[in-house]
Order: structure tokens, then sequence, then C-alpha cells
């Protein structure tokens, strides 16, 4: 059963909103413009109020408040707290999945916003900050709109809408445990149906508001976190000789997987990134200790490729241990395959986003080295993927703090944007439109 959970601010919002069966056809730029005050004071709620992945509880809650007040049937706890609901249209048509991601970050704010969080939580054992540093309380409140636009004009619909409210995108507090998309696939999210195609969106700093990024083919980086661990002989500092220092064979390590990069894998056809974020061995200046440990991920964009890479890495570490009278273990774990947006449903999503911002204002984006767990989704049904830009017009994109920053605070007048842009995709796909 979903927890109940008072969300006042917000109370004056919800009370007018009801399951409006509008005769007018739907126009995605107006029904945008008329939500607009409502998607902001969502989002600063939102922002005020963030929650940390699988712990998004008051999210949930205000989600699924929404949702039964648009008539629908939200399941709620899905993996855990993730929402799922289902409107179903006048007419037959095909499944179009919808999703957000719901969770913030550890981050403590440094803006000056009067809605900035003041959030605190435990994030694997350490006490932090929280913060929408991503902008996901702008996703929320885009499919929230989106949610609403559509369930008001229901009886026009070609088909069926899946309203996907999704936990952890950023990962779980705690290691070891799921990712949100694979965890809500595992607990049921599509076991009344799975859809035929699935949509969402990222805000993003490096592009201006009023333009959207769009590519087909693989768009977001596969990310995998690695664990190495090279087991030596610990002994005195100044007689390295009696032991085996797991701390110089890291390095090697380290240093041999760069070049392996730069000399053995056609990083033209298909990039690859290969980064130590931790290294950690010893507790003394002079001692040389038992182990070493260095930890980090891997993006690639190709699955050949990437278990090329992971096999090649992994002889590495093994011969440049063995060489020195060491051993090496090396863990690797697959958080998000690569985001690959399905061909087919590119080119019939693409003409959508151009009729809702222009032309002009999609572009075509380059490879994106983050990595994004909605491609759980997009491997079980065809997907599609789209930023969302959130720089004021005026102001360069490169100089403006990005996502998951502390500083990093969107343009409101995005929201709308991304409200435009899922209603026009997500009509033209049920009426099976292939063209602007």
């Amino acid at each position: 059963m979903r927890p109940r959970f008072a969300v006042p601010l917000l109370a004056c919002l919800f009370a007018a909103i009801g399951p409006v069966h509008a005769q007018d056809a739907l126009d995605p730029t107006q029904a945008a413009a008329a939500l607009q005050d409502r998607l902001v004071a969502w989002r600063r709620d939102l922002h005020r109020h963030p929650e940390l992945g699988n712990q998004e509880t008051r999210t949930a809650a205000l989600v699924a408040d929404h949702l039964q007040r648009l008539g629908l049937e939200p399941r709620t706890g899905i993996g855990p707290t993730g929402v799922v609901a289902v409107l179903k249209g006048g007419r037959p048509g095909p499944r179009i999945a919808l999703r957000a991601d719901m969770d913030a970050l550890p981050v403590t704010e440094r803006t000056d916003l009067p809605f900035a969080s003041t959030a605190r939580a435990t994030y694997r054992g350490q006490e932090v900050g929280v913060m929408h540093a991503c902008g996901h309380d702008m996703h929320v409140a885009i499919l929230m709109g989106v949610a609403q636009a559509l369930a008001e004009h229901r009886d026009q619909l070609a088909g069926e809408v899946v309203f996907v409210f999704q936990p952890a995108e950023e990962g779980p507090p705690e290691p070891g445990e799921t990712f949100g998309a694979q965890r809500m696939l595992d607990e049921g999210a599509f076991a009344d149906g799975k859809p035929d195609a699935i949509l969402g969106l990222h805000v993003w700093a490096g592009l201006h508001t009023g333009q959207i990024g769009f590519r087909s083919g693989p768009s977001l980086a596969s990310a995998d976190e690695w664990a190495l661990t090279i087991t030596g002989k610990q002994t005195h500092g100044s007689r390295p000789w009696d032991g085996i220092d797991p701390i110089t064979v890291g390095a090697q390590v380290l240093l041999a997987t760069q070049s392996m990069l730069a000399r053995q894998i056609n990083t033209v056809n298909a990039p690859v990134v290969l980064t130590a974020g931790q290294f950690q061995s010893g507790v003394r200046f002079n001692i040389i200790p038992d182990d070493a440990r260095l930890v980090g991920t891997l993006r690639t964009y190709d699955a050949a490729v990437r278990e090329d890479v992971i096999a090649r890495f992994d002889r590495i570490a093994s011969d440049y241990a063995h060489a020195a009278g060491a051993t090496a273990k090396l863990d690797v774990v697959n958080n998000a395959p690569a985001t690959v947006n399905d061909p087919d449903l590119a080119r019939r999503v693409l003409p959508a986003l151009q009729a809702a911002v222009g032309t002009d204002n999609v572009l075509e984006m380059p490879l994106v080295t983050v990595a994004e767990d909605f491609s759980q989704f997009a491997n079980v049904v065809p997907g599609a993927y789209f930023f969302v830009g959130t720089t004021p017009q005026g102001q360069d994109p490169a100089t403006m703090p990005i996502n998951h920053s502390p500083h990093y605070a969107p343009d409101e007048a995005a929201l709308q944007i991304g409200v435009r842009a899922l209603l026009r995709a997500t009509l033209d796909l049920q009426s099976g439109a292939t063209d602007g």
C-alpha cells in the first residue's frame, strides 16, 4: 500500500485538477503553455524536497496523488518507490511508454535560489547534502504535465500511454543494489502489457532553451564500474626486494590500459573511455602494503568492443601481476548498457521534435559519454531518448554550470519545451505519423 504524505505547497494546484474530457483537439504548444505555471510550481516543490535513489517516498506519493486525480489507477512501490499508470485512449492504437526519473544526487546545493534544497541524508555511510543537481525534478514535472494534458483528451487518443516514474537512475545509495530501471522491470513495470515503444528525455545545460538534441543509433555510453585488486607481499619500505609491491604493479597496469586503448582498440569507430577514480593502498609512508585497489569506470558504445576491452584489461592486469610475483583480480559490474535510439523509432520521432520546436532547433547530438539506465527499458522495447536545452538564450552553454554541478540551475522555460516535445512525439506515434 502506498504511504500518504502531505504536500501542502501544491494543494491549491491539485485541488483544481481532475479527469477532464475535453472536446477540443489537443494542441501540444497550447497545452504546454497553459501548464507552465503548474509545471514551475511542481518543479520548485520537488527541488526543495529532493530524495536519493530508492528513497523517493514523498516524490512518489506526490506523483501518485496527481495521477489519481486525473482518474488513473497508479501502481506504486515498484522497485521500490517507482510509480506506473496506464491511460487508455478512446480508440485502438499502440501502447507508448513515457519515462521520468525521480531521484536526486548526494550534492550540497550552492545556488541562491529561493527554493534551494537544504535536505540532508546518508549516502554510503556519509552524511551528505541532497540536491536535484541533474534536473530530475524537471523530468518529473514535465511528465506530470504530459499526463494531465493527455488525460484531459483521453477520448481522442488512439491507444494507451504508460507513465513510468522511475527511482534510482543515479544509482542506489548502497553499493551492490540494482539500479532503478532494471529493478522496475524485474518487479513488473510492464507486467500488464509490454509497450510498443518508450520515450525519455533529459534536460541538458549544453543546449540553449528551445533547442533539442537527438541522434539515431548509439547515443549515451554504457557504464561499467570496475575494481582491480592487486595482491603482493608486505615489507619495509627500505627493503622492497623482500616483498612484492602492489602499488607499482597497479600503476603499471593503469598506464598499460591507456596504451591498450591508444594502440589496440579502434577508437575512431567505437569510442572508449577507461578511467580510474580511486587508487587505495597502504597506511604508512615506510611500509609497502600487501595489496592495492583501483576503482574506476569504463564507457563504451558497442557491446563487442566492451567485451574486448574488458578481456584485454584483465589480461594486462594478470600479466603484469604475474611478472612481479603478485596476483590480480578484476571485477566489472555493468550499471547501464549503452543507450541506443532505435533507428526506425528515431526516424518517426524526429519530425515530431522538429514540429515541436522548429527544424533548426533540433540538433544532432554528438556521442555523450555519460550513461543512462533508460537503456534497460530500451533493450526491452524500442526506445528514443532526447535532450532538452536549459541554458537561457544569450548565455554561452560552455560557461554554464553543467548537470551534476552544485550550481546547476536550469531555465524553467524548458519545462514547457519538454512537455511540448513529449506530447507531439506521443501523438504522432499513436496516429502513425511519419512526417511533420
